[in-house]
């Protein structure tokens, strides 16, 4: 038996966010479209429910507790991917009741996105507490980068597939093809996780002989790690500042740089295109760095969080002179920066969590799994609407956005002094967790 993953071991764990990307794309892309043009309802309506699929992850630290607690992790992973697969079903049908019933359908889609945020929850969470704890540190870099690039990779894929197959778009089309994907979603899950386990001698120790650790000394063992607490803080920063730009980047090159929505998708598109060059440089020089420099990724963190801010600073400048400012060469760097960032971030995510012990890595995961939620959720609505304020403040669209560019930036800075804290994760031997008396 073998102690830690492989490579090979590695792409079928990838294998597993590809199922996951795949359920979640439809969810958060096929499913609002519909309800805004097909149905003609208002934006804010799927913008609430994505919103309540986020804030339901706040229940991220009670999945990787408990998955902590048990003997193996491929339970709560294929688990939390069958409630993801239902919640997607339930709402692609209660898409459906909404042309008959605007209550029930609502109400049924506020259940559906409740289990869409369990089922993300319970198996992200499970699923990276395995990653962290299988992987050996040296394959980190190259793993977090593999497992999101797949993630991204199964999103694509399915938007294109599923696309093809909803057009003439029905109802019955809709609830077939969300269940034919939930279905396929789950039955590569469990080939790809088969086994998996078996070969681990390393989550064996997830269970002993003492009795089980209640969540609340466990969450307390986890907020009492100073490491811990200070990542937390980082991952809600940085992602806060990461998503708020997703909303307004588009907006923000119509109105002042007066692109088409033609340009301004193709310039979302280049950003991505630099956020996965980004992460595939990341991924590479840090698993060929971090044998020899064990505190490389905290070195990329922050250069990413610094090399962001500096990028949206840019588009500040941008605001100011959109005759002048190579626009697309500042996206491009942009979305570079934030691939950066990101696959160092998770990378060290994984390393610190793994460094915590197999007891005590579901826990860590999920608390920075909640804060990311989080901040993925207020991210885009607090950009958009400080937009509008700014907007009425002063009456000046570009001067508008670039204070919104200002305080995103700072945001970053701020995520870039928090990485700075973190020290290089490494095994330490904290004395066992034991249940209040």
């Amino acid at each position: 038996m073998r102690e830690t993953l492989g490579w090979g071991g590695i792409v079928r764990l990838g294998l597993v966010q590809v199922a996951l990307g795949a359920i979640v794309v439809l969810t958060t892309s096929t499913l609002n479209r519909v309800m805004v043009v097909e149905l003609a309802l208002a934006a804010t309506i799927p913008g609430a429910l994505v919103g309540l699929h986020y804030a339901v992850q706040i229940l991220r630290p009670v999945w990787g507790h408990r998955s902590d607690r048990g003997r193996r992790r491929t339970p709560w992973i294929l688990g939390g991917i069958a409630t993801l697969g239902l919640g997607a079903v339930l709402a692609s049908i209660a898409v459906a009741l909404v042309a008959q019933s605007f209550a029930a359908g609502l109400a049924l889609s506020v259940l559906a996105f409740l289990l869409i945020g369990v089922g993300v929850g319970a198996a992200g969470t499970s699923l990276l507490a395995l990653l962290a704890t299988s992987v050996p540190s040296g394959r980190r870099p190259a793993a977090a980068t593999i497992v999101w690039l797949m993630m991204i990779a199964g999103m694509a894929v399915t938007a294109i597939l599923a696309g093809s197959q909803l057009d003439p778009y029905s109802a019955e089309r809709l609830i077939a093809v969300t269940s034919g994907v939930a279905i396929l979603a789950l039955t590569l899950a469990a080939a790809a996780l088969w086994r998996v386990e078996n070969s681990l001698v390393a989550l064996a120790a997830t269970v002993d002989a003492t009795a089980p650790v209640p969540f609340r000394v466990s969450l307390a063992d986890a907020w009492a790690d100073p490491q811990a607490r200070i990542f937390t803080l980082f991952v809600f920063v940085s992602m806060l500042a990461y998503s708020a730009q997703d909303l307004i980047l588009e907006p923000f090159a119509g109105l002042v740089f007066g692109m088409s929505p033609g340009e301004t998708t193709k310039l979302s598109g280049l950003q991505h295109g630099g956020v996965f060059a980004g992460m595939v440089l990341t991924g590479a020089a840090g698993t060929l760095l971090s044998r020899r420099f064990p505190g490389v990724l905290r070195s990329f963190t922050i250069v990413g969080c610094v090399g962001s801010a500096l990028m949206i600073s840019g588009l500040v400048f941008a605001a100011s002179a959109p005759l002048d400012w190579p626009l697309v060469p500042n996206v491009v760097a942009l979305g570079f920066a934030n691939g950066v960032f990101a696959v160092a971030a998770i990378g060290s995510m994984m390393a610190l969590a793994g460094a915590a012990g197999p007891r005590r890595t579901g826990m860590r995961m999920g608390l920075w799994g909640a804060a990311q939620a989080i901040a993925f959720g207020l991210g885009g609505f607090v950009g958009t609407v400080a937009v509008d304020l700014a907007r009425l403040a002063t009456e000046n669209v570009a001067l508008a956005y670039a204070t919104v560019f200002v305080l995103e930036a700072a945001a970053f800075l701020a995520a870039a002094l928090l990485a700075a804290r973190v020290a290089a994760a490494r095994p330490v031997h904290q004395p066992e967790m034991v249940p209040a008396q």
